[in-house]
């Protein structure tokens, strides 16, 4: 019986740009992908990332003194729409996820900001600056919030066939998504003599509650999670590193915990698993290379440096490395990925 061997997939490095890294941006690049992927991976993406993302907004109050958000509210300059589109802007991190109560109260002539708010253990106001409302003298403001979690954009949630709430509660359109813009730019690159490639940046800016990182983690996680449903059989092994990330923030790899059991144990073998020339392997020996963690933690300018080593064997090691989904400049931590390992270990 024949079994197909399939042509393996290009494994693109994922870098975040360390210099353009801040609490509500980031710049995300991966490079190498196969001609095309780069406007296919790019779309899917922003799209999960502006629609999907889950967050925590404020989805009712209630103000005490009135019952609807068309009313004067006495003792305070802005009348309650005005605060309500102000409550609105409040920026909330959601350390557990699950629903929460904060509550305001001003008595006297004094600006009500975020920052004045009492909020439940896992909740965190992050736009403390932000002003809600002027409370003039002998005015009291009393207000408490009501906080869910969600995806996306969602309607106040007013009772059907209600005019009124009995507790006077006001009901809100609600922002969940943390993500405020995403832009993507596919540039070709360079791999070896072929310029055909595809390099993928995308610029993820967020208001502050949820770290780029993690955002767009979640998005990759949504995307997994609904296409893993397509599949009719199990999934093909193109390369058997080609599900294995290896995400790196500028030049440093976040986490060892990231790479999968085989890729670990590949990693740690001498680089003669990895069935290279007579030459090209002895070259690497003399030069202390032992290791494929050795190997792949070294960029193309290091590597051709090394004595003896010319273009044709580069080209043997190059190619040598990427049908198993490897390339240079990996930036491996190898005391995380020995953690990861020994984990894997006690799993199992």
């Amino acid at each position: 019986m024949y079994k197909k061997e399939w042509q393996p997939l290009t494994i693109p490095r994922v870098v975040w740009n360390k210099e353009k890294m801040s609490a509500i941006g980031g710049e995300l690049i991966a490079e190498p992908l196969d001609p095309g992927f780069g406007m296919t991976l790019g779309n899917a993406l922003r799209r999960v990332l502006l629609g999907s993302i889950e967050g925590s907004s404020v989805t009712s109050v209630i103000i005490r003194g009135v019952n609807n958000e068309f009313s004067a509210l006495p003792g305070v300059i802005e009348d309650t729409m005005q605060v309500v589109l102000n409550i609105k802007d409040i920026v909330i991190r959601n350390k557990t996820g699950n629903p929460g109560t904060m509550k305001l109260r001003v008595e006297g002539e004094a600006v009500a900001t975020a920052g004045a708010i009492n909020a439940d253990e896992h909740l965190e106001i992050v736009n403390k600056d932000l002003v809600l409302a002027h409370v003039a003298r002998g005015g009291v403001l009393d207000i408490e919030f009501f906080v869910e979690s969600g995806r996306g954009y969602r309607v106040a949630q007013w009772p059907l066939g209600q005019a009124s709430q009995k507790d006077e509660r006001i009901y809100l359109d609600a922002m969940f998504s943390p993500v405020k813009r995403v832009t993507f730019d596919v540039t070709k690159t360079r791999v070896g003599q072929d310029i055909d490639y595809d390099r993928l940046t995308v610029n993820v800016v967020t208001n502050g509650s949820e770290q780029p990182i993690d955002i767009v983690h979640y998005a990759i996680s949504v995307l997994r999670a609904q296409l893993q449903h397509f599949l009719t059989e199990a999934e093909i092994p193109f390369n058997d590193m080609s599900s294995s990330p290896h995400v790196a923030i500028h030049e440093t790899a976040v986490s060892g915990e990231m790479l999968n059991a085989k890729l670990v144990e590949l990693l740690l073998k001498p680089i003669d698993a990895l069935e290279f020339s007579v030459r090209a392997n002895n070259c690497l020996l003399n030069a202390g290379i032992k290791r494929i963690i050795d190997l792949v933690n070294l960029n193309e300018d290091e590597i051709l440096r090394i004595k003896n080593f010319g273009r044709k064997s580069f080209e043997e090691v190059k190619e040598g490395m990427k049908a198993f989904g490897l390339s240079f400049g990996m930036n491996i931590n190898e005391d995380l990925l020995k953690k990861s390992r020994k984990r894997d270990r006690e799993m199992a």
